[in-house]
């Protein structure tokens, strides 16, 4: 499996789900970039990072609450935001950066 470091570096924008299954609004986001790959196929990279499994991660990014959404793109982040963003939030600031 790919290093986190070297799947953000992607000439494709990769959007980072920073996750917990103990949490209620991850699972609302869960359909939701379900939804968002099968529009936008392989345009976007979509990573799923679970913070209890993965605390070197989600302290390096800071995250204090999840859901966190993070957008990469060539390894810089370009957009962050946390809670539950509706679809079409997020294909319009994907689309940014296609």
């Amino acid at each position: 499996m790919s290093k986190f470091s070297d799947i953000i570096k992607n000439d494709k924008p990769t959007l980072v789900d920073f996750y917990a299954k103990w949490c209620g609004p991850c699972k609302i986001v869960h359909p939701i970039l379900e939804d968002l790959k099968k529009q936008l196929g392989t345009q976007l990279v979509i990573l799923k990072i679970d913070v209890d499994k993965n605390p070197a991660v989600a302290n390096q990014f800071k995250i204090q609450s999840v859901p966190t959404l993070m957008l990469f793109k060539e390894g810089k982040k370009i957009w962050r935001e946390s809670g539950v963003i509706p679809i079409s939030t997020l294909k319009a600031k994907i689309h940014t950066y296609l």
